[in-house]
């Protein structure tokens, strides 16, 4: 745990959400089991496996420490999860969370809800993703975009606040959808985005009939189940981007799933979507670094054809 100390001891002031310890990553033996994030001003505590009240109690002073150094007139709030045996517990800790709990990643604003569940609203390991969303968007003014898989529409505010056109999110999850569009209203976008509770595999024509797209970016869950799992239903994704992509469009695909290399995505892509071209793989953010990049978050950018396809449509 001395590993975890060290980075609180260590840590400055957040002002956006963001990962402080990654022991997930490998690279502190014997602290793989902590997580430790920052949704201002809530610290979220996430521990893998049976943890003593001991080990809370040290945490618990190493935070009061530094924020007593760092932020002397702010109040130490702090939340624990344990994720063990496919039950999650979660707990405050300490102070409050506010409610709602608005958090800013480089400007913009999110909806996030530290006390349920294991999802919290805002994915941190993917904010370069999301830099890159960004980025390209405001790089081709007006896009139109298709998000899948879009959970709180974290990729949506972003390509709207570049400039993209429009953006159609997919999810099945009505509430998330719910945040979504409140995610939009705390940044100000009234319009330009569409909302659509559905299952995606057997929502294919109406998707067909929104296209085509100049960006899609494919964020499914590695293993959901009665809903996605990675190993089987990707490649049904796959298949289908050549014709729900404009000529020359993009295709963002993210995979988060440790047993799950690079391969797995470039060969399956390769022989299903041959006319795209793999382009490049974005770095993770700094604090997950892992020590094996094939275990770590894949996110990575393919190219659509410029020209026509022989036999295309």
């Amino acid at each position: 745990m001395q590993a975890l100390l060290n980075a609180i001891a260590k840590m400055d002031l957040p002002t956006d959400a963001q990962r402080v310890f990654h022991g997930r990553g490998g690279l502190y033996p014997g602290c793989e089991h902590w997580v430790l994030d920052a949704y201002p001003p809530v610290w979220v505590l996430t521990s893998f496996q049976s943890v003593t009240v001991d080990e809370l109690a040290s945490i618990h002073a190493a935070l009061s420490d530094r924020l007593r150094q760092i932020a002397p007139d702010q109040a130490l709030n702090w939340v624990f999860q344990c994720r063990l045996d496919g039950q999650t517990e979660t707990k405050a800790m300490a102070g409050s969370v506010p409610e709602p709990h608005v958090v800013t990643e480089n400007g913009t604003q999110y909806r996030v809800h530290v006390l349920r569940g294991q999802n919290h609203g805002l994915f941190l390991d993917m904010a370069e993703g999301r830099r890159w969303v960004r980025e390209h968007a405001a790089a081709h003014p007006g896009l139109k975009v298709l998000n899948l898989f879009a959970y709180t529409c974290a990729f949506s505010v972003v390509a709207r606040q570049a400039g993209a056109r429009q953006v159609v999110n997919l999810d099945m999850s009505h509430g998330a959808l719910a945040i979504g569009q409140q995610n939009h209203q705390l940044n100000g976008l009234t319009s330009g985005a569409s909302f659509l509770a559905h299952d995606i595999f057997t929502t294919w024509g109406k998707i067909s009939r929104g296209g085509p797209y100049d960006l899609i970016i494919l964020d499914p869950p590695s293993y959901q189940k009665g809903s996605f799992v990675a190993t089987k239903d990707y490649a049904r994704l796959m298949r289908r981007l050549p014709d729900l992509l404009e000529l020359g469009g993009h295709a963002l695909l993210c995979l988060n799933a440790p047993e799950l290399g690079m391969a797995f995505l470039q060969d399956q892509m390769q022989e299903l979507a041959p006319d795209l071209t793999f382009a490049q793989r974005l770095p993770n953010p700094p604090a997950f670094a892992d020590v094996s990049a094939e275990r770590a978050l894949k996110v990575l950018v393919y190219q659509g054809p410029t020209t026509p396809q022989p036999g295309s449509s």
